[in-house]
């Protein structure tokens, strides 16, 4: 089955550019950028229940492959075809490590700069409607996946969503507006004892608040077994990993 045909099945779309959540108008740093976000949503270790999360992960990295390679772009625009057997989409290909050389390495001071400049803008405001279109106003959802929140901004992200349902941008979903107080407490419990098993696990790891990076975390990533520690580390990445930076060479 052809790249085109399991984007259809996996991300029930046939476009390669919404499956990115973008258009062929986005710049080259845009269309990075989205590969970015939405790729972390499916990446292996931040969805290790999926059983097709390996899957969508490569299907999504041979998506932007194409994407960001301009004479197999203007093929796919011209003719709406991918070439299959070009070595960009080599079966044997490492999607991990190919996702990996892209993308910096991620420290503390990275993590504050991005989620100072992202917080309270049109693009997070953007984000959190998508993500509340998604889930059909599930907040255990929305909350998960919305980056740079903990329990303190949902608040926040509510107003964001009634404002938008007020003014009848999106859908005024029962999941959100008839959310029992039950739910939030238990959403709040679970928040609060992520929070604190992440403070415990630092603590452990000797990692300083101010000078310390996430280098050591990833390393450590790659010699645990043990799934809490890599749903830990993947929603670091997830939440505060910062945009659009290209490398040369390899980690």
């Amino acid at each position: 089955m052809g790249l085109i045909e399991r984007c259809n099945e996996l991300f029930k779309t046939a476009s390669l550019y919404e499956v990115l959540g973008t258009t062929k108008e986005a710049t080259e740093a845009e269309i990075k950028r989205r590969y970015y976000k939405v790729s972390l949503k499916v990446h292996p270790d931040r969805a290790p229940d999926d059983p097709l999360a390996t899957e969508k992960f490569q299907v999504l990295s041979k998506v932007y492959a194409v994407l960001s390679d301009a004479e197999q772009k203007a093929v796919y625009e011209e003719q709406g075809i991918v070439d299959e057997e070009s070595d960009s989409l080599s079966q044997d290909r490492c999607w991990e490590e190919y996702w990996r050389v892209l993308f910096p390495k991620i420290t503390l001071q990275d993590i504050r700069e991005f989620e100072r400049k992202y917080k309270g803008t049109d693009e997070e405001r953007q984000d959190v409607l998508q993500l509340y279109v998604q889930f059909e106003g599930n907040m255990n959802a929305i909350m998960e996946s919305a980056l740079c929140s903990t329990q303190e901004d949902e608040p926040r992200i509510c107003s964001i969503i009634q404002e938008a349902i007020e003014k009848e941008e999106v859908t005024a979903f029962s999941a959100f507006t008839n959310e029992s107080g039950k739910k939030k407490r238990t959403r709040r419990k679970r928040a609060e004892k992520e929070r604190e098993e992440a403070e415990q696990m630092q603590k452990e790891m000797g990692l300083d608040d101010e000078d310390d990076s996430l280098t050591k975390m990833i390393k450590l990533r790659h010699s645990s077994r043990e799934k809490n520690f890599n749903n830990f580390l993947s929603d670091l990445e997830a939440k505060y990993a910062p945009k659009g930076k290209s490398k040369k060479g390899k980690k």
